[in-house]
């Protein structure tokens, strides 16, 4: 296991990191330019801590020896001693390849050189190094003390190696990893991409609205949040971008089109839960309703499965990654109710081709394009293979 961890990036996930790093006996620095981050990033470290020692799972002494394996600095230099890397500054790709160039002047040649980025190409930030091998994908999820899952992406340039201790070390923090090619969103913002567009399609043909929609999917999919519920939860500036950055890299396939009325909102700073404002307002006590059709219901979570069934289908197909580690990514780290690979074998794939072609004749559009490999597998009555 890497013992001596350098994080740059002191908000939210950079800190959640460095607790989840230091909780397993490594010695962290955490680098940020801003003092003020630095400051923020000890209090949310403490906070967590004293959150886990009120729950039973830490007790004070153990607290106390995690929070001194912590290292605050506004100096990057302090990084040189690091032999694993981990980035986890602003999605900005000419942010990011600065300051791998940086960082890759400072540690030891063996030292692995991580991003955590959710949906920015891996090989176009390590592209600054001069040393393209060592550079990897550690794809975190929010916040990282809690989810299990770690999405590991190697380039066509990362050693075997490099992809071993990688893997080995989130094992031995506790983590879940899983392997996925680097393509546009890794596994699960790829995947996850139809349970907010679909919605936000239904909201938009006028078919049923946010509470409707977010009722159906809890309350016949068993989601323990509703595609808009969940959207304001994460931010609707992150979603969007995420969705965008999607879109625009899959050379504008139709199937990740973003949303005017996400768009919208993100123009208007109604971000969510973080802005009291975003499909719901949160200032309101009295919240909406949802339609008491069961008919409906069924038809909006239908229609969201099987765009989501598909979306896990293709990248099956391409090779992004196996079954069984699709399975993993979608319920450890997005909380699905099941993996959606067996949902779809549960329910039956002819059923999941039928609902796909119907959609797909009655709007004409790409979007609704069955994946050729479940086409196949449906129409042979065949299953996937988990």
């Amino acid at each position: 296991m890497k013992q001596q961890i350098g994080i740059a990036g002191a908000g939210s996930m950079g800190s959640g990191i460095a607790q989840v790093a230091a909780t397993n006996g490594c010695k962290v620095t955490l680098f940020d330019s801003s003092a003020d981050a630095l400051s923020k990033a000890q209090i949310l470290i403490r906070s967590s801590l004293d959150k886990l020692i009120e729950k039973g799972k830490i007790d004070k002494t153990k607290a106390d020896d995690t929070f001194k394996q912590i290292k605050f600095s506004n100096e990057l230099t302090e990084l040189k001693h690091a032999d694993l890397f981990i980035e986890a500054v602003i999605e900005n790709i000419d942010v990011k390849q600065s300051l791998f160039s940086s960082v890759e002047n400072i540690v030891s040649n063996e030292c692995i050189l991580a991003t955590n980025t959710s949906s920015l190409p891996v090989i176009a930030i390590g592209s600054s190094c001069r040393k393209q091998d060592r550079v990897i994908g550690l794809h975190f999820f929010n916040p990282p003390v809690l989810m299990q899952l770690v999405e590991v992406i190697p380039t066509f340039n990362t050693t075997d190696k490099v992809i071993t201790d990688a893997v080995e070390t989130m094992r031995q923090w506790g983590k879940l990893p899983v392997i996925a090619k680097d393509t546009p969103g890794f596994i699960v913002n790829r995947i996850a991409r139809p349970y907010y567009g679909e919605a936000l399609r239904i909201y938009e043909e006028g078919i049923a609205d946010f509470a409707t929609i977010d009722h159906a999917m809890r309350f016949i999919g068993g989601f323990r949040m509703g595609p808009f519920e969940l959207m304001d939860f994460i931010g609707n500036d992150v979603n969007f971008k995420v969705t965008e950055t999607v879109f625009t890299q899959m050379f504008f396939d139709q199937r990740y089109k973003p949303s005017i009325t996400q768009k919208r909102l993100f123009e208007g700073k109604l971000f969510g839960r973080k802005s009291n404002r975003g499909y719901y307002d949160y200032k309101n006590p009295d919240q909406p309703q949802p339609s008491l059709d069961s008919n409906l219901h069924n038809q909006i979570f239908d229609r969201i499965f099987v765009m989501l069934v598909n979306e896990a289908a293709d990248t099956l197909m391409m090779g992004i990654a196996t079954a069984s580690d699709i399975e993993t990514a979608m319920t450890k780290g997005v909380n699905y109710p099941q993996g959606l690979l067996t949902w779809a074998n549960k329910r039956g794939l002819r059923t999941v081709y039928n609902k796909l072609e119907e959609l797909f004749t009655y709007y004409g559009e790409d979007r609704y394009r069955v994946c050729p490999h479940l086409r196949k597998l449906a129409l042979n009555d065949d299953m996937f293979r988990i």
